[in-house]
């Protein structure tokens, strides 16, 4: 049960910081604070590879561009959490 719990908790902590991410997004000086410096470190690897595959799709041009790939990672995020701790439930109990 330990495990499991673990597991939900590491993904909610992931979930949290690509969240956090977005709404520091909005404020460029907290990007530039340490804590914000703290979080893109930890939430780019995560959402670079989302981001080249939707500029593979829609590409950026002149004007405003929403960046897409924090929903599209948290989506995955969510799949692989369930798809993890099913698959940990059915081993542990």
């Amino acid at each position: 049960m330990i495990v499991i719990r673990a597991v939900d908790i590491f993904f909610r902590f992931l979930s949290l910081m690509i969240f956090i991410r977005v709404i520091i997004s909005w404020f460029p000086m907290a990007a530039g604070s340490n804590l914000g410096r703290f979080i893109y470190q930890i939430t780019e690897p995560m959402l670079e590879p989302f981001r080249v595959l939707l500029e593979k799709f829609i590409p950026r041009g002149p004007g405003l561009y929403i960046d897409f790939s924090p929903i599209i990672a948290l989506l995955v995020i969510d799949i692989i959490k369930r798809v993890l701790l099913n698959i940990l439930i059915r081993i542990l109990i």
